[in-house]
């Protein structure tokens, strides 16, 4: 018996054919490797002559790697003769083929057009600080399939785009990075509101994060004076007389950290000008205190 004869007859039509697509597989794989690889060097290259985007930079890079294996998925494919026959019939009916595979892959071809028109509109790129489904971070990359941010707390969100694309997403970078960062405090009614104003705004020109008039003519220059620090009355509520301490400060990325310091700063300034912080209370009247008045009125 010829050893030939051992070899199953699903592999007897031609080892050199298998042996040929496991060769391409290994080639197109070390190929979108190094194409990969010489794309990042030529950004990091560009970078340095000319102001290049990394955002459009890293989806063009994607769908070049993606090209290269989808050529190198098509020589497996038409190397492979039931394989380029099975092909042939599924293009012949690619209509019903077309619509079972839309259906099947319908969040992946979604993520992949979101990621595309994200890199085209650009509505943030990556380095931008976001906050998106109520999570704040910065943008680390935008794949053809996901956006990854990095939040405040060291977390890696994995965001889908299609999800994304459809999100109102708030951009403290683009434009204007610049933050009018608001702070919420509460006195009691017997409190002199005019004297809690001048603490929390001596408290805020203080702040080494805190811009003065002439930082904030940088960003906005039909500002007055006053605009970069000030304070309203915003509810008189039940318990307390609640002021708003607005102030303006570089990014975001320093304005809950400011905003904390400030908290921080005014409650000592209050307790040592007597400017009372009030604790809720409520007064209670049982009803029995109200009938006894009643009964002792009767004849």
């Amino acid at each position: 018996m010829a050893i030939t004869d051992l070899i199953p007859s699903w592999l007897s039509w031609d080892i050199a054919v298998i042996s040929f697509a496991f060769l391409i597989l290994i080639l197109t794989f070390l190929a979108a490797k190094l194409t990969d690889r010489l794309l990042k060097a030529y950004f990091v290259l560009a970078s340095s002559k000319m102001n290049i985007d990394e955002t459009t930079y890293g989806l063009v890079r994607r769908i070049i790697v993606a090209m290269v294996y989808f050529t190198g998925f098509l020589m497996i494919v038409f190397s492979i003769p039931s394989l380029r026959d099975l092909s042939i019939a599924l293009f012949a009916g690619a209509g019903f083929a077309g619509i079972v595979i839309g259906m099947a892959a319908q969040n992946t071809l979604s993520n992949i057009i979101a990621g595309i028109a994200l890199a085209t509109f650009r509505p943030f790129r990556v380095g931008d600080l976001l906050t998106i489904h109520g999570e704040y971070g910065r943008v680390t990359d935008i794949t053809l399939g996901y956006t990854k941010i990095r939040t405040w707390d060291n977390r890696r969100l994995n965001i889908p785009n299609h999800i994304i694309s459809d999100e109102a997403i708030i951009n403290w970078s683009i434009d204007d990075p610049s933050v009018n960062w608001t702070i919420v405090i509460g006195i009691s009614y017997d409190s002199d509101i005019d004297l809690a104003r001048r603490l929390m705004i001596a408290e805020a020109r203080k702040h080494p994060e805190v811009m003065s008039y002439e930082d904030l003519l940088q960003y906005k220059p039909d500002a007055k004076p006053g605009d970069e620090v000030s304070v309203l009355v915003t509810e008189l509520a039940d318990f307390s007389v609640n002021l708003k301490l607005y102030v303006w400060v570089h990014d975001r990325s320093v304005a809950f950290d400011t905003g904390c310091e400030l908290k921080e700063a005014i409650k000592k300034r209050f307790d040592a000008e007597g400017v009372e912080i009030p604790f809720p209370y409520r007064t209670i009247v049982y009803k029995k205190d109200l009938e006894e008045p009643g009964r002792e009125s009767a004849p």
